[in-house]
């Protein structure tokens, strides 16, 4: 198919050369055919698209938008006034009327109209939205309705053909050709990876397919690179299938989780120089408190490697592989730890709300005066050792870990570069148990100069790591 359609394209592109001066040449047949094939997509796709109209009686704004991107919304300003309905795009993925759109095309809507490529309309109503994705399910109650066919976006291929359907600028039913220009684009928050493509996009297509040259949907399209800089991105259509299936058949998505904060060593400078040994891999950050992975031997400071068995070296593939598991099901991770790999096992859970987990409340730990078992350090900081009278003085609940807590870091310290703060419970430092105050004052002396030590600590009830590097 591809030396087919690169054929093709080849003869477009010299036809008018080779024709000069003569009579307007007849097309070729591999001309016509990519012709009927680029109309065959269109006549395929656009009876399963249609037109979202949503008025609100609230002036919407969409908070925490990737600096650069935008919405394909009808109002360039990602803002929708109450006066005029906001205009998006959706498709059938169900025959009996189940619609798949962006959240941020139908958010806080008092009324929903949807409008079939045969002109019919219909009220719709909202039967679930994920924020986490930026997806939404509606459902109208029609006969004779076409459902789309969906493609698997993991065999997507960068240089592909891309084609487009929406409504933008208010004309609807649009249609644009481009190629799939790079995929699992990431733009942090909640968006996840993202399919690229250059096929012509604008204010309104949110929510519109993107379909490959068999009139398959890849893609949900979501975002735009600015205006007019013909850069767009698309939700990869395995992730909205599990989602829309989820909320037509429930009203909610569950996704399994291990409760970790990561990111992978390629994409991090500073974790690179922390682990010079450890080409590939994902580190744990932090483990959230009641998480799952807080039940298992995963410790903050390992580097995951494998999930049963799979390599994983950015925090995507990671994800992808935790979300790809059951509720409950064990997991065998291979993670690096202290110059060795060892074999953990940990048991997923279900993950909260995106809007809870999210917004966890930190505590606030007041300014302690030293205590007279207090010790000082050359990083910088203050610590003591954790008793009942000392968690009690600093407000802080009991520990499970034991150890010592910090009480005090310099600004500008070798301890404040390192991220400790005030009420960090202390449990190990470089591989090594810590019981109490002179536990950690003899490691962190015994350390070689220059080399960094790892402490396990745990901040407002969640595990993690800090990495203390005199200089």
């Amino acid at each position: 198919m591809n030396i087919q359609l690169t054929a093709l394209m080849t003869s477009v592109v010299f036809l008018a050369p080779w024709a000069g001066a003569q009579e307007p040449a007849t097309a070729s047949p591999m001309a016509r055919q990519l012709n009927d094939s680029f109309a065959g997509v269109f006549a395929k796709v656009a009876p399963s698209v249609v037109v979202i109209e949503s008025k609100s009686s609230v002036a919407r704004s969409i908070p925490g938008l990737p600096r650069g991107l935008e919405f394909f919304l009808k109002r360039q300003d990602g803002n929708s006034e109450s006066q005029e309905p906001n205009v998006g795009s959706g498709f059938i993925f169900r025959e009996d009327g189940h619609i798949i759109t962006n959240n941020h095309v139908i958010e806080d809507a008092d009324r929903i109209t949807v409008r079939l490529h045969d002109g019919r309309q219909f009220p719709a109503e909202v039967i679930g939205v994920d924020d986490r994705t930026d997806l939404a399910v509606i459902k109208i109650s029609a006969s004779d309705l076409t459902a789309v066919e969906i493609a698997d976006s993991d065999t997507v291929r960068v240089g592909q053909f891309a084609f487009a359907i929406g409504t933008p600028m208010d004309l609807p039913f649009t249609f644009t050709v481009g190629v799939v220009s790079a995929k699992e684009r990431s733009f942090g928050g909640s968006y996840g990876e993202l399919i690229q493509t250059d096929a012509s996009i604008n204010p309104g297509n949110s929510g519109g397919p993107l379909c490959d040259i068999d009139g398959k949907v890849v893609g949900v399209n979501t975002l735009i690179s600015g205006m007019n800089r013909g850069l767009g991105f698309a939700i990869p259509v395995n992730v909205a299938k599990n989602v829309a299936n989820q909320l037509a058949d429930s009203g909610r998505v569950r996704r399994p989780w291990l409760g970790i904060s990561i990111a992978g060593i390629e994409e991090s400078v500073q974790f690179q120089r922390i682990f010079p040994t450890v080409s590939k891999g994902v580190v744990v950050q932090g483990i959230e408190p009641g998480a799952p992975a807080q039940s298992s031997d995963l410790r903050p400071g390992d580097v995951i490697v494998k999930v049963d068995g799979v390599v994983v070296g950015l925090a995507g593939e990671l994800q992808r592989q935790i979300l790809s598991k059951a509720i409950g099901q064990r997991v065998n991770l291979d993670v690096w730890r202290q110059g060795q790999v060892v074999q953990v096992a940990v048991q997923t859970g279900e993950q909260p709300s995106f809007q809870r987990a999210s917004m966890r409340p930190r505590s606030q730990v007041p300014r302690a005066q030293p205590a007279p078992n207090q010790q000082p350090s050359s990083p910088g900081m203050t610590y003591e050792d954790v008793t009942p009278e000392s968690m009690a003085r600093l407000g802080l609940r009991k520990s499970e870990l034991g150890g010592v807590v910090v009480t005090a870091v310099e600004e500008g310290s070798e301890a404040a570069v390192a991220g400790l703060k005030a009420g960090d419970l202390i449990s190990e430092a470089g591989g090594r148990k810590v019981l109490n105050s002179q536990d950690l004052a003899s490691i962190l002396a015994s350390d070689a100069p220059g080399e960094g030590t790892l402490l396990l600590i745990e901040r407002d009830g969640a595990k993690t790591f800090a990495i203390l590097k005199p200089e």
